[in-house]
């Protein structure tokens, strides 16, 4: 996927490089969901003119360019920073090796809701369930802010 991403990425770059792509996921039947930001906000103008832009993928996908609405995914260091003190759902991986899991009291957990109380380069700080969970940027498989 991070090949899939760097690709649009690489299209938008010269006709519309202040778009940032927040993630980019294939979804069932050959659809690729694409949610992107821009500082001046998403307007459906905006998504129609990266539907353009993204052409050479029309051949593979269907695709679906949107803004990304109340529960905007988090998917880099920086999207984490910009939103310290928010809610936030982060769903870890399951395909981790045991020694590289979240620490013993997480117990077999893949999902923590809580308010996002720091981010490094490479872990967040979530308080949930009335305690600090720290997650490595390598075990979040998704994560989204959440409606408060």
């Amino acid at each position: 996927m991070a090949t899939l991403q760097s690709e649009i990425e690489a299209l938008l770059a010269t006709g519309e490089p202040d778009v940032e792509v927040l993630l980019a996921e294939p979804v069932g039947g050959g659809t690729l969901r694409v949610y992107i930001d821009h500082p001046d906000g998403v307007t459906l103008a905006l998504c129609e003119r990266v539907t353009a832009a993204l052409t050479p993928l029309r051949e593979r996908y269907t695709l679906e360019v949107s803004s990304p609405g109340i529960e905007r995914p988090l998917t880099k260091p920086d999207h984490f920073r910009r939103f310290v003190g928010r809610r936030a759902r982060v769903r870890t991986r399951g395909d981790q090796p045991p020694a590289a899991r979240l620490p013993a009291a997480s117990g077999d957990r893949r999902s923590y809701t809580g308010e996002l109380v720091g981010a490094s380069d490479t872990e967040i700080t979530l308080a949930a369930d009335g305690t600090l969970v720290t997650i490595p940027y390598t075990q979040i498989r998704r994560s989204n802010l959440v409606e408060e």
